[in-house]
């Protein structure tokens, strides 16, 4: 999803991000054949390094940029504030995930990963990012959200 004027001023690789999620969504199906709550638990370490620390202290987005550099895939770069949303989603639903495992609730946990799942894999395979559309909405009713 490439907008003529970014709303953040601030690009980033959308393959790398796209690959990402595909990481993210193979480990998700992983906890759920699993129910390996260090699964989880790594993946909140994950996020919260891309969102709020370094990305190079992200396993998940090293490898990432590694694969792309690897194949000589061109750059796409998009606005990183829609991302950053999107990951901002994904911490969410990783945290909601956790916290079903210790709670033992099976059904809101299901419930979760499914759309956890479908949104991650919608944005892996066919670059459709349900959290970018949700930025791009807020964006346009509060422009300062996210500056």
């Amino acid at each position: 999803m490439s907008y003529a004027c970014p709303m953040s001023f601030k690009l980033i690789d959308s393959n790398v991000s796209r690959l990402n999620s595909l990481f993210v969504s193979l480990l998700v199906m992983l906890y759920l054949s699993s129910s390996e709550l260090a699964i989880l638990l790594y993946l909140v370490y994950d996020f919260s390094m891309r969102l709020y620390y370094k990305k190079r202290y992200s396993l998940i987005h090293v490898t990432s940029s590694y694969i792309i550099s690897f194949f000589r895939i061109e750059p796409k770069n998009i606005d990183s504030g829609a991302k950053r949303l999107a990951g901002a989603f994904g911490l969410l639903f990783v945290i909601l995930l956790v916290m079903f495992h210790l709670l033992d609730w099976y059904l809101p946990l299901v419930a979760t990963a499914l759309i956890f799942l479908s949104c991650s894999l919608l944005d892996a395979f066919f670059n459709y990012c349900i959290g970018c559309k949700i930025y791009f909405i807020i964006k346009k009713i509060y422009p300062a959200f996210m500056n």
